[in-house]
């Protein structure tokens, strides 16, 4: 019978680097194939139960109830972007409305420019001229990439409804993979371990579409009390957005300053716009994600914002998507392995008020 060998700390440490910069560099360099796969591993989970009522309770075979489960999904994306795109339609009526507030706008800026910085409203328009110039040639080269973009995004989300319906369909398939792969004295933790990634999941994609209606409502609300006319539409796309992190609201501002030109272009409507994503976005981090978000995937803050920005520098938006249910699946597995325990410790969000160093006493002869 072969003995485990054991090694030193700094060998199991080198070895841990050592995997984690190569799943890294998988990853980077095939992102393209490996993120909708992700990606359709969280909506497959999130799907699960609905898969499991339609094939277990009402006797579906598998591949109608993984269709049935898809269908729904779909029909619930496909709703809400009608009614996006129903309203910006109905924008669109207010072109000339925006126009005409957004030069009184423009105007407006220009003369608090001049007033405390000295520049010319001609020197500002010249400046302004060469940057849009510059703007159109770059933009005419990149109009190929952004046709090109466009088409990827089209077909990651066909390959990611794919991928969701065979995860849904060889649900079991896998489970005996992972089962042949472990000894069957392992077989309770791979359990607990599947398991718990399975609430996981769940409850990080639940608390995100509560904290995303939550948000929509704040917003809107806000929107409304200061006069700013689309406020559902807006509040609806922020929202959604602020599932981004960082950039999201960043984005949601900016389409909320410009739709506001629909009603009126002055500086105290925009400034109105400001207060509310301040206000909203202060409720949301120190409210509905330490309750809602951390409470359930229980990371800290300070391995969040680094998977976060680590995962937007590897895949952009859909790597910073995947960061946190990704921390979480590895923090399960690691609290479950004696050997890598201390890391699932560190990655977590308990925090002791007190430490004290347990001092061993040598005793000495006297």
């Amino acid at each position: 019978m072969t003995r485990p060998v054991t090694l030193p700390f700094y060998a199991k440490l080198a070895f841990i680097l050592v995997t984690l910069i190569c799943f890294a560099f998988i990853f980077c360099t095939g992102k393209n194939i490996i993120t909708p796969v992700l990606l359709a591993f969280l909506f497959a989970v999130l799907l699960l139960p609905i898969f499991s009522f339609f094939n277990k309770k009402l006797k579906f075979p598998r591949h109608l109830a993984a269709i049935v489960c898809l269908i729904i999904f779909l029909s619930f994306i496909v709703g809400i972007l009608i009614f996006i795109s129903y309203q910006v339609t109905y924008m669109a009526n207010d072109f000339e409305t925006i126009k005409k507030n957004a030069n009184t706008f423009i105007i407006e800026i220009h003369k608090f420019i001049r007033e405390n910085f000295q520049v010319s409203i001609g020197d500002q328009k010249k400046y302004l001229d060469s940057v849009t110039q510059d703007s159109v040639k770059s933009g005419q080269a990149k109009l190929g990439s952004f046709i090109i973009s466009v088409s990827d995004v089209l077909f990651d989300s066909m390959i990611i409804v794919v991928y969701t319906f065979l995860f849904l369909i060889y649900k079991e398939h896998f489970k005996l993979f992972l089962a042949k792969l472990i000894k069957r004295e392992n077989h309770s933790v791979l359990m607990d371990i599947l398991s718990q990634i399975k609430v996981s999941i769940n409850n990080y994609i639940v608390s995100l579409i509560i904290e995303m209606i939550v948000v929509s409502v704040l917003t809107s609300l806000g929107l409304w009390i200061i006069g700013i006319k689309y406020f559902i539409l807006l509040g609806l796309i922020t929202g959604i957005l602020n599932l981004i992190p960082y950039i999201g609201i960043t984005i949601a501002g900016i389409i909320t300053i410009l739709a506001s030109l629909t009603g009126s272009g002055e500086t105290s409507v925009i400034l109105g716009i400001l207060i509310v994503n301040i206000i909203v976005q202060f409720i949301d981090n120190n409210l509905l994600v330490p309750l809602i978000i951390n409470s359930k995937v229980e990371i800290n803050a300070f391995v969040s914002i680094m998977g976060i920005i680590v995962g937007g520098a590897a895949a952009g938006i859909s790597g910073m998507f995947l960061a946190i249910p990704l921390l979480a699946i590895l923090k399960i597995i690691f609290d479950r392995i004696e050997s890598l325990a201390p890391w699932g410790y560190l990655m977590g969000n308990h925090v002791p008020r007190k430490f004290t160093w347990r001092k061993r006493k040598i005793a000495t002869e006297n």
